[in-house]
């Protein structure tokens, strides 16, 4: 395929997203799709939020587990051929490593590490189909700076980013790239099941405990799930197309 003379138009590509019923996932769907994407597969257990999804372009909506194998056996025939992968699915997790159960320990790993390495496996199987393509994991700033309380979920970020730059030194022979993306914080409904955040928004609404909690950040406010979404509709296009096997900080310095 010829390249666009606008780096940025997605026109005629396909891509899969999962996670794509809210936050991050819901606004790289409509990021994309004003982009011209042609095929947009997207993935979610949130059957309602994926349903709800008004997007001007052909979708394919599967509320799956990502953390099934034997979903993505049965989805992955459908995949067909892809030119972009987004890596987004996840769930939060809290607690200190020697306060953990096993069980929630797996809950977290579950999702956003097994459920991960499923996604992107079949995701860049697909793309060999087509000769190329890009693919994004979303990590998390916890995964690359310690923070103490995060438990499995942190590990998890850090594993996927691990994973995105071993896919990337994998598959570049094969015209593929691959690339990590560790937000600080972003504005989604992960928070929705932290309990000091529910006490905060019960004590002071949800905006203020917003901006509590990001008065850690020098930029004084957490990302938009539409900020994240635009950086990661870079990563996948064509402007950077000498980009891979990197992890892309985006956290209003946070981690300085």
């Amino acid at each position: 395929m010829t390249a666009p003379s606008n780096p940025l138009d997605f026109t005629g590509r396909s891509v899969l997203i999962t996670g794509a019923a809210s936050g991050i996932g819901a606004a790289c769907s409509h990021w994309l799709a004003a982009q011209g994407a042609k095929r947009l597969v997207l993935i979610d257990r949130d059957r309602d939020g994926l349903d709800a999804l008004k997007l001007d372009t052909a979708t394919e909506r599967f509320a799956i587990d990502v953390a099934d194998p034997a979903k993505w056996s049965e989805l992955e025939a459908d995949l067909g051929m892809l030119d972009h992968v987004i890596v987004n699915a996840g769930i939060g997790g809290s607690g200190e490593i020697a306060d953990l159960t096993f069980k929630e320990w797996r809950r977290v790993m579950a999702v956003n590490l097994d459920g991960a390495f499923l996604t992107l496996a079949a995701g860049i199987r697909a793309m060999k189909r087509n000769g190329k393509g890009s693919a994004v994991v979303t990590a998390s700033i916890t995964g690359v700076k310690p923070v103490p309380g995060i438990g499995p979920y942190g590990v998890a970020k850090a594993a996927v980013a691990h994973m995105a730059r071993i896919a990337a030194a994998e598959n570049a022979v094969h015209g593929i790239r691959v690339n990590a993306i560790a937000p600080g914080g972003v504005d989604t409904a992960i928070w929705e099941g932290s309990p000091d955040f529910q006490n905060a928004v019960a004590d002071h609404g949800r905006e203020a405990a917003l901006k509590g909690m990001a008065t850690t950040t020098p930029r004084g406010t957490f990302a938009t799930s539409e900020e994240i979404a635009g950086e990661i509709g870079f990563l996948l296009s064509d402007l950077a197309a000498n980009v891979t096997g990197i992890v892309h900080i985006t956290d209003g310095g946070y981690s300085f």
